[in-house]
């Protein structure tokens, strides 16, 4: 058998802003109902209660006044590359999944330009003039599709290495009177690829995606308090709808993710999905298992941070990998040799699922 180019990780890293936000900070809040416009009559600690009880977010993390997206982003790149021990200076390649650019307290301007990508480079010190930087945008699952990008990259043979990040700080382009605000948090996760020629397939196997056209489930809109004299745009989401796609839609995309690989779901050591409300990650998982005619299963199979880290976007899946990877999560490793699932939904809408082999000869 003939060897053929695979993408592989090298490196992972990420960062975890130090603020953290429970859910108590929001007892005084105002929050307006998206449907009237009123304020809901129901008490804070009521909505905040069934906010847990669904989502089973109990804290996230804010970043400092003083940090941006690009400062986060390159905080988990550096970490990536000081782990790994990798020569920043062969980096060929650089893309950043986000979705606002750098924001700062006290406005809700969005800056991306010189890309973020651009601004990882230069925070990381990288000299080489050649390597491509550049961003992408695709709501909560960027990081996935700029891992598809880094796949055909190095699979064309274009370049051999890079870094594939995802950072977002959503925390500052959430209405203050929209209780989905609380589902909203900040953070960074990176990953460094590398091409290896080998006769057993090794790294990313397949890949499958999948987008539909939805102005209504996922969109910017202005805020909910109709006495609020400001323009900004915020974050606005149709949550039940998103429920409901993601519930019908997600499962047949990891599925074909699989049989593109040519695996089982009983080939897979873990699902890292993206963690925006563990109800419907789990039901999710509950689908993806009844489409191979199981139907019990261990949940430990679907590791989760959602509790304490909130939804972070496009750092949520990168986040939880390298957690893993560096055993800061109780109860769940990943070997040599397992294979595991990158999926992610989001956007209004976009389905990533990726399916991934550690090599046998894996350390990080």
């Amino acid at each position: 058998m003939s060897k053929k180019l695979y993408t592989v990780i090298v490196g992972t890293g990420s960062y975890v802003p130090p603020t953290v936000i429970s859910n108590s900070y929001f007892l005084n809040a105002e929050f307006y109902d998206p449907a009237t416009g009123k304020k809901f009559e129901t008490s804070n600690e009521e909505i905040i209660r069934k906010f847990n009880e669904i989502t089973n977010i109990e804290e996230r993390r804010y970043a400092e006044p003083d940090q941006a997206t690009s400062h986060l982003a390159t905080f988990s790149a550096e970490a990536a590359l000081e782990s790994s021990g990798y020569d920043r200076e062969k980096l060929e390649f650089i893309i950043v999944a986000h979705n606002f650019g750098d924001i700062y307290p006290g406005t809700y301007r969005s800056d991306a330009c010189p890309a973020i990508a651009n601004r990882v480079k230069l925070g990381l010190g990288i000299k080489n003039t050649k390597v491509l930087t550049h961003d992408v945008i695709a709501g909560c699952p960027g990081w996935t599709s700029a891992m598809i990008v880094a796949d055909a990259y190095i699979k064309s043979g274009m370049f051999k290495c890079g870094l594939v990040i995802g950072s977002d700080l959503n925390s500052r382009v959430s209405d203050p009177y929209d209780r989905d605000r609380m589902i909203f948090s900040d953070g960074s996760g990176a990953v460094i690829v590398e091409a290896v020629e080998s006769k057993t397939p090794v790294g990313i196997l397949s890949h499958s995606s999948r987008s539909d056209i939805d102005p209504v489930m996922l969109k910017m809109g202005t805020s909910l308090n109709p006495n609020y004299t400001g323009t900004e745009l915020n974050i606005r989401m149709a949550g039940h709808k998103v429920y409901a796609y993601a519930l019908n839609a997600v499962p047949g995309v990891v599925k074909e993710s699989l049989d593109a690989a040519g695996l089982h779901l009983t080939d897979i050591k873990k699902v890292l999905i993206h963690q925006a409300n563990e109800k419907m990650d789990e039901a999710i998982l509950n689908r993806v298992f009844k489409l191979y005619g199981i139907k019990e299963f261990n949940l430990d199979v679907m590791p989760m941070t959602i509790r304490t880290l909130g939804n972070s976007s496009t750092a949520t899946v990168p986040t939880l990998l390298d957690l893993i990877l560096k055993n800061k999560m109780e109860d769940h490793a990943i070997e040599p040799g397992d294979n595991i699932i990158l999926t992610s939904v989001g956007a209004g809408m976009v389905i990533n699922s990726i399916v991934y082999r550690f090599p046998e000869n894996y350390v990080l």
